[in-house]
This record gives structure tokens, C-alpha cells and sequence, in this order.
């Protein structure tokens, strides 16, 4: 049975919202039976009109996809913060999964944008989909850990339902700053767990030096032609101290490709 039956995705009808939910729509598929939550946030109070007029125009960008979707999109709106208003409808809906669109910020390191702040917020698993990223299914995605023993290990249940719907491979990638001392320790606490719970669907554990982690993921990305990169943001780690989600922030602004964080 699937963890995975709902997926809320805020819905603005911006540019990168809309490319976003072209994105959910491909990824849900003729065949799942997921259902999709549209959600608008406004502001001021939405009269019942409008909300009519928003929820009519949702419907209209979804049967432009031309996909026939197996369970019936459901749209809402809601006024308060952006953000709160998210993650309230998420826990009162039962939503598995939140699917976000953002533009994103290539430019400076200190922008924070809806999504980025929701990722590291969330209680739940969140897909960023940049702006202009290509609408296919993720065959290929990597998975970002520390040099850290995983203890979470239910966080990594959403990685797998994703990679048995796609057939996808599971890329493990561990970067140091310094010295790559423990990898073979490193390697050998984690190599049960990820061959166990990623089944066949886990490919390869990969180590390498950068001191600047974000560009030797980014590099990777490109190297390995990624589909989806996954991350985690808690570290869902032992003995160690979350991280102040500055490297999960920094992916989510400037990664060309989905962002899947585990939480």
C-alpha cells in the first residue's frame, strides 16, 4: 500500500506555481491513485466569488495538461501568513507530501523565500520544483548524508515510495571539507541501512573533498545527470546537532532540478 495518497501543493497561479503543478500532475500520472490539494493563500478575506473564480481557474490549468487524473483535484483557499497557513492546512488535511513551486535565488546567498523558509518548517516531506525545471519523471536521484550515522530511519520511507514509482536509482552522496578520515567507517555504519531500506533502488555511496559542500553537490548533480535531489535537513543523525539549515536553504534557492527534503 502506498505512503503516499495526498499531496498539498500551494497555489498562487505564478509563473512557478504553475510550472510546479504541471510538475505534480506528472508526477501523480495516470495511475496513482494520489490526490492533489491546491491551496491559495491570500492576504485580505476571499469572498465566495472569488474563491469560485480561483477554483474554476485551477481546474482549467489542470485539464491543460491533458492528464486524467485518477482521483479528483481539490482546491481551497485560505487567508493568514503564507507559510503558517501552509503547514496548518498540511496537518489538517493529512497531507504525505507538500510540492512547491519557487523561482528560487542564483544571485545572493541571504534571500529567503516562501519555500525555502517551508522546508526547513515543515514536520512533513517538501518538494521545491524550481522555475524552468524540465517536467519528467525522476530516474535518477541523490541522496545527500553527512559523515553521521543515520538513527531516523523512517525518514528515508517517502525516498523510497518515490523510487518505486519511477524505477528510479538512488545515488548516496557524502562530501567533506577536510579530510576524508572516516570514510570507510562512515561508509560501513550507513552500507546495511541504505542497502535495506532502499532495496534494489540503491546504487552507489560516493565520497568526495570540497570546501564548499553546496557547489560539490551541485557538481554531482550535473555530473550524475540527477533528476532529484534529497536531503535532510534535521540530519536525522546520532549524537549530533541540527544544523541551522543554511546548506538546505542555499539548495533550495539555487538547485536547477527538485529538491526533496525529508522530515
Amino acid at each position: 500500500m502506498s505512503s503516499l495518497n495526498k499531496i498539498l501543493i500551494p497555489f498562487d497561479f505564478s509563473e512557478a506555481s504553475v510550472n510546479a503543478l504541471e510538475y505534480v500532475v506528472n508526477f501523480v500520472g495516470l495511475d496513482r491513485s494520489i490526490g492533489i490539494m491546491g491551496l491559495y493563500v491570500g492576504a485580505m478575506p476571499i469572498t465566495e466569488a472569488d474563491s469560485d473564480k480561483l477554483g474554476s481557474d485551477f481546474v482549467k490549468l489542470l485539464d491543460s495538461f491533458n492528464v486524467r487524473l485518477k482521483v479528483a483535484p481539490e482546491f481551497i483557499t485560505k487567508t493568514g501568513s503564507v507559510v503558517k497557513t501552509i503547514l496548518a492546512t498540511q496537518e489538517e488535511s493529512g497531507a504525505d507530501l507538500i510540492m512547491m513551486g519557487t523561482m528560487g535565488d542564483k544571485i545572493t546567498d541571504e534571500a529567503i523565500t516562501n519555500t525555502s523558509k517551508l522546508v526547513l518548517d515543515a514536520n512533513c516531506p517538501v518538494i521545491s520544483v524550481p522555475y524552468g525545471t524540465s517536467i519528467k519523471e525522476p530516474k535518477s536521484i541523490a541522496l545527500v548524508l553527512g559523515g553521521e550515522k543515520i538513527d531516523d530511519k523512517s525518514v528515508l520511507e517517502t525516498l523510497l515510495e518515490i523510487a518505486r514509482f519511477f524505477n528510479a536509482k538512488v545515488h548516496v552522496l557524502t562530501i567533506y571539507k577536510d579530510s576524508v578520515y572516516d570514510e570507510e567507517a562512515v561508509k560501513e555504519s550507513n552500507e546495511n541501512l541504505l542497502e535495506y531500506y532502499l532495496e534494489h533502488f540503491y546504487e552507489e555511496h560516493s565520497f568526495s573533498k570540497n570546501q564548499d559542500v553546496e557547489q560539490g553537490i551541485l557538481d554531482y548533480i550535473n555530473e550524475k545527470n540527477i533528476d532529484l535531489l534529497t536531503i535532510l535537513p534535521r540530519n536525522h543523525t546520532e549524537k549530533s546537532t541540527p544544523s541551522e539549515g543554511r546548506l538546505t536553504k542555499l539548495l533550495t534557492l539555487h538547485s536547477e532540478i527538485p529538491v526533496l527534503t525529508l522530515d
